[in-house]
């Protein structure tokens, strides 16, 4: 189905400082979709998503990060640009998971700057030689969507530094949002430019890039979109102060599958749907999805790997097994240490370095046999927070060796420069015990490489004299709140603000006993080695491709303006309830049953008003008196409010509290099938209820005559839902022999009798009418909510009653397109209004004169009352 909503963004925008730069030239050699260069050139299409395509012989990816794995310098000589892949790139090692017949191609920018004149002759080189395409941001909009958005709003934010002082990281600034936008939009017309849209699949990564989602999914209904977050998600209680939270959160649901390293990253992201958004979560056979506007999305919870072959092939290096006989030489007779870090204000240096005096301090037998190696990797931000990170790092460094330190002895060596591969390598190798102690980290994949490297080679171990079949031991001390921890199971998890217990640790890791070592390595090994890079890649896509497998089931409206743009996904057969055609059915029936709901059909649910007006009420008068029609409100409101409120309807019938009262006109008395004596259940489960609605603040209990009901839609949405969940079960044990049901909806929980439902009150009320003689030909039911889905199901069911003669016309239709087991949709309640309308205006021209002269007459007296 096509999009309704206007592509560009440009023309959707909330704001009015956008200012998207005029992007460059799309590269037609790359274009696998024939016939709509000129769409991609001068504009874009409608959002279609059913677009022709060639079939492509080979299975594509496309990769979009922030950064190309690309290494560019200008040759000096000639003037002219080189590139090489960067090996140590996580998006190239990847490529370890799918088969040699797998095409990749790589969309980012590269970490040169690229003057304009030379941009196109670089993109066509890079397209031939590598595959990849660049997205040429200006510099200025650089700076703001890098340096700015990214690095001093989004990621002090995803590792819980709030803003609270000017001082102490940058306020929200519109400008740079703009920016971080303008970049996403320029990443999306790249992808554009190659993408088959039937046929490959689109993997992006990381915070840079979270808005990206939306402009790839309104210009491909269907596109096949994944994206992994490599940071650490805040919980929602971090995360709801930023501005833009929504705009975000969105984009990240226009995937097909997201991924996070941990659970806890999950957790947080589903929480913040669930607050934010209304967003409810269920595990679908062991897979955690989100219903997101008929479309599932689902989490993928799986920490990323390390490149074996990588890493081993430099521990064969004779550079590095010189290395390490020189480090082994060097620290003879003590214990090493290993740090290994990034500078940065949440890697934990400072409080690892005050750990380690503590050390020294409490166990004084270490002076002397202890060396702590300390590598700094150079800082990937720049501000004041890194200069004071750095200014301390250096002042305790220097305090501690002045303090323990003695001749020809350092228990602190810092080493503060771009220390080669080899050599990093080598002091893996050659480390006891590896502390990493940052405070929030997504990932680190420092310990996996520790254990790697304490394993060894063939190669390495004939170079430095080592049996084979010696026993490896390694000793991980972790933070626990680093991505890579709770796979880690062996490694001793500190908190790394309690450096008393950082130090004792550290104790405990170097006077482990062999055996115990050397079984932990084991475990450590085996994980490590079996979950390498290769095996997450190929995880997470295997999990896109079954995400992505009813793509082409349903229909797709796309909806909503700029970053609010959203697909709406629904079943082929589900389409909007014409008037034209139910009026020429309506008309050719002889005995009609109307049921409606009343809440969110014939009155708007965020309606203060619950009462109806003076249309509705004209309206269902003209229905209800036509003698041809049975009209019924179900609702799962009192007898008492909704006998008043529709008094002047006289001829109306009512089923009251999901059918557990019925009454076939205001002449007529209620019905019911259940006796006050039935209702002995009540005693048992309020004295529950209460104790929840006490323990649960905003929680509230709803007394009915035929049920009780749990309400906690004003509690907090996690506890509330793990309170829901427990009265659940509570209450199924106390009522196990009870003749009642427990059932829980949303934000609710309700016990009321066995065989109590919409659907079975329909049931009830059509079985009368075959009773009587007076089978219906046409049934109509419309409703809004989870408890009108036992409606449809029951008129539907309908068409194989064996009692009527013949198969009734079905018109089952909710309010507003969301997934639904009625076949037909109307958009809000003054479409059902309109509706309703038309079939009262239906039956006006149908009656003899003098009954419109008589419906006339009382139409005139509505007016007047309404003046």
């Amino acid at each position: 189905m096509v999009s309704r909503s206007c592509a560009n963004f440009l023309d959707l925008a909330s704001w009015d400082l956008l200012d998207f730069p005029q992007t460059q030239r799309a590269l037609p050699r790359v274009m696998t979709v024939p016939g709509i260069i000129s769409e991609l050139d001068g504009g874009y299409s409608d959002g279609s998503s059913d677009v022709n395509s060639s079939s492509s012989s080979r299975e594509r990816k496309i990769i979009v990060a922030n950064m190309l794995p690309l290494q560019a310098k200008r040759d000096t000589e000639t003037g002219q640009w080189c590139f090489s892949w960067d090996e140590d790139s996580l998006l190239l090692q990847l490529r370890d998971g799918f088969s040699s017949d797998t095409e990749f191609v790589y969309i980012g920018s590269l970490n040169a700057d690229i003057g304009t004149s030379e941009q196109e002759e670089v993109s066509h080189k890079l397209l031939l030689d590598f595959n990849c395409v660049p997205t040429f941001l200006p510099k200025e909009m650089q700076e703001k969507f890098y340096l700015g958005f990214c690095k001093h709003h989004l990621w002090p934010l995803f590792h819980y530094m709030l803003p609270m002082f000017p001082d102490h990281g940058d306020r929200f600034d519109r400008r740079l949002w703009q920016a971080y936008v303008s970049a996403n939009k320029i990443f999306s017309d790249r992808v554009m430019e190659v993408i088959n849209p039937e046929e490959d699949y689109v993997w992006i990564h990381d915070y840079h890039l979270m808005v990206l989602p939306t402009f790839l999914r309104k210009r491909f209904n269907r596109i096949k979109l994944g994206f992994f977050l490599h940071s650490p998600f805040p919980s929602s209680e971090i995360y709801r102060t930023l501005p833009v939270r929504d705009d975000l959160l969105r984009g990240l649901l226009n995937c097909d599958l997201i991924g996070f390293h941990t659970f806890d990253y999950a957790r947080h992201f589903l929480s913040c749907c669930s607050r934010m958004l209304g967003l409810d979560y269920e595990s679908k056979r062991g897979h955690i999805g989100l219903d997101y506007f008929g479309r599932t999305v689902f989490i993928k919870i799986l920490p990323v790997g390390i490149h074996m072959g990588r890493l081993e092939s430099v521990l064969n290096l004779p550079s590095t097994a010189a290395k390490m006989k020189e480090i082994q030489e060097q620290f003879k007779g003590k214990k090493l240490i290993l740090g290994v870090d990034d500078m940065d204000i949440f890697k934990g240096i400072s409080l690892k370095l005050i750990a380690m005096e503590r050390l020294f301090e409490t166990y004084w037998h270490m002076r002397g046999k202890l060396v702590l190696i300390q590598i700094v990797n150079p800082a990937r931000a720049t501000g004041k927070d890194v200069e004071e990170a750095k200014r301390e790092t250096y002042s305790t460094v220097k305090r501690i060796n002045e303090r323990y330190g003695s001749a020809g002895y350092q228990p602190v060596i810092l080493i503060d420069r771009l220390v080669p591969r080899y050599e990093k390598t080598a002091y893996y190798a050659m480390a006891d015990c590896c502390l990493v102690n940052a405070v929030r980290d997504g990932m680190n994949l420092v310990p996996y490489k520790y254990i790697i490297c304490r394993q060894g080679t063939p190669g390495m171990d004939k170079a430095m004299g080592i049996s084979h079949d010696s026993p490896r031991t390694s000793m991980l001390v972790v933070s626990e709140f680093i991505g890579c921890s709770p796979s880690l199971s062996g490694a001793i998890r500190v908190n790394p603000w309690d450096v008393d217990a950082v130090a004792e640790a550290v104790n405990l890791a170097l006077t482990m006993g062999d055996t115990e070592k050397r079984l932990r390595h084991e475990k450590h090994y085996h994980y490590v080695s079996t979950h390498d890079v290769g095996y997450w890649a190929k995880s997470f896509m295997q999990d896109l491709e079954r995400a992505c497998r009813e793509h082409y089931n349903k229909r797709c409206w796309g909806i909503g303006f700029g970053l609010s743009f959203r697909v709406l996904s629904l079943s082929p057969s589900f389409r909007k309830l014409s008037i034209d055609h139910i009026v020429s059915t309506y008309r050719n029936t002889q005995r009609r049953a109307i049921f409606l709901d009343y809440d969110g059909t014939l009155v708007p649910e965020s309606s203060i008003i619950k009462t109806p007006n003076a249309e509705v009420l004209s309206v269902l008068k003209s229905l209800c008196g036509d003698p041809k029609n049975t009209v019924f409100v179900v609702s799962g409101r009192g007898w008492e409010s909704l006998s008043d409120w529709l008094s002047p309807c006289e001829n109306l019938g009512i089923a009251a509290e999901h059918g557990y009262f019925i009454r076939w006109s205001s002449k007529k008395e209620w019905e019911t099938c259940y006796s006050s004596a039935e209702a002995e259940w009540k005693t048992m489960v309020e004295p529950v209820m209460r104790s929840y609605m006490d323990a649960t603040d905003g929680s509230t209990i709803e007394f009915k005559e035929s049920a009780l009901v749990w309400h906690h839609q004003e509690a907090d949405p996690d506890f509330g839902a793990c309170q829901a969940k427990e009265l659940l079960d509570h209450l199924e044990s106390v009522l196990a022999n009870e003749p009642v049901v427990v059932k829980r909806g949303q934000h609710i929980v309700e016990v009321k009798p066995q065989g109590v439902s919409k659907g079975l009150a329909v049931e009830k009320v059509i079985h009368r009418m075959v009773e009587d003689g007076n089978p219906p030909d046409m049934v109509m039911c419309i409703g809004d909510d989870r408890s009108d889905e036992d409606m449809f199901e029951s008129i539907l069911s309908t068409v194989t009653n064996p009692d009527l003669p013949m198969p009734p016309e079905i018109f089952a239709c909710t309010v507003g397109r969301k997934p639904s087991k009625a076949k037909y949709f109307l958009d809000d309640v003054s479409d059902v209004l309109k509706l309703l309308g038309g079939l009262a205006a239906a039956s006006s021209s149908s009656k003899p004169e003098y009954q419109q002269q008589s419906s006339s007459s009382h139409k005139q007296v509505a007016f007047e009352s309404i003046i």
